[in-house]
C-alpha cells in the first residue's frame, strides 16, 4: 500500500491521489493500487516555519524562534509518517515541495522508506534536459530560499526564479487562490511569471509548488499535462515514481 501524506495543501494531495489513479486507470476496482491517503491539514505552515517573513535565507536552527517553528512543523510530520508506517503501507510520499525542507531529519526520524519529490524531479530533468540548460523554478518563497531544488540541480543546470515583484504579485498570489478554491483566478495570475521565466530562455519550468500544476493546467486534460514541453509537474513525477516502487 501507497502511504500519500498530504494536506499541504488538501487539493494538492487529491491531485497527486487523482493522477496516481489515472496512471494505473483500468477496467476493474482491482487494477488499481492500493492507497492510503492522511490528509493532515493541521501541520503548521511550512513556508511560515522556516523564517521567510525575515527576507533572509534560513539557516536552521539559527534561533531560538526559528527552532521552535522548525520542530513544530518536523515532529507533526513524523507523527503523520508513523501513523501510515503503522497502518503497513510499503513506502511513504509527501505532495508538497516544501515540507522536503525538512526531508533528512524526517527520514531519520521515522527510518521508513518516504520519495524524495525534489530528487525524482531532478532524475526526470536528467532525461529531458541537457546538462548546463536554464531550467525555470515557480515555487513558494520557502522552497526558493532553503534551496531544496538547488541542491540537486546546481551542479548540472543553471536554476532561476521569478523576480521579487513577480514572484509576490503573481506565484504567491496563485498558490494562495488555489488554496482558497479560486482555481480559475489562480490560472491568470500565474501567467506573468511563466511569461517571465520564458523570455529568460527556460528550457522547462518546474511547477515547484504543487498547487501550481493546479492553476496552470485547470481544466485541461490529463493527456496535456503529460505531453507538456515546457512544465515539469512534480505532482505526476511523484505519482510516476510511486507506480514504478509499488509495482516492484
Amino acid at each position: 500500500m501507497i502511504g500519500i501524506l498530504g494536506g499541504m495543501g488538501t487539493q494538492a494531495g487529491l491531485d497527486f491521489c487523482n493522477k496516481l489513479a489515472i496512471l494505473y486507470r483500468g477496467k476493474i476496482d482491482q487494477d488499481y493500487p492500493l492507497f492510503l491517503l492522511y490528509n493532515k491539514s493541521n501541520i503548521p505552515g511550512r513556508p511560515e516555519s522556516i523564517g521567510i517573513q525575515t527576507g533572509d535565507i534560513f539557516k536552521k536552527v539559527n534561533n531560538k524562534k526559528n527552532k521552535k517553528k522548525y520542530f513544530s512543523v518536523l515532529k507533526s510530520l513524523v507523527n503523520g509518517c508513523k501513523i501510515l508506517k503503522k497502518s503497513k503501507c510499503k513506502f511513504i510520499v509527501i505532495p508538497c515541495n516544501t515540507a522536503h525542507y525538512w526531508y533528512d531529519d524526517l527520514q531519520k526520524k521515522v527510518n521508513f522508506p518516504i520519495i524524495n519529490m525534489p530528487k525524482e524531479v531532478f532524475n526526470y530533468t536528467k532525461k529531458k534536459c541537457k546538462k548546463n540548460s536554464t531550467i525555470g523554478l515557480l515555487a513558494t518563497e520557502g522552497t526558493l530560499k532553503t534551496g531544496i531544488y538547488n541542491k540537486f540541480f546546481d551542479k548540472d543546470y543553471n536554476l532561476i526564479f521569478p523576480n521579487k515583484v513577480t514572484q509576490n504579485s503573481s506565484v504567491n498570489k496563485a498558490i494562495k487562490l488555489v488554496k482558497m478554491g479560486k482555481v480559475k483566478k489562480a490560472s491568470q495570475i500565474i501567467k506573468p511569471a511563466i511569461n517571465y521565466l520564458i523570455k529568460k530562455n527556460c528550457k522547462k519550468i518546474i511547477l515547484g509548488c504543487t498547487e501550481l500544476p493546479i492553476a496552470i493546467f485547470a481544466f485541461k486534460s490529463f493527456k496535456t499535462i503529460k505531453s507538456s514541453k515546457i512544465f515539469l509537474d512534480p505532482n505526476l513525477i511523484l505519482a510516476y515514481a510511486a507506480k514504478k516502487k509499488y509495482n516492484r
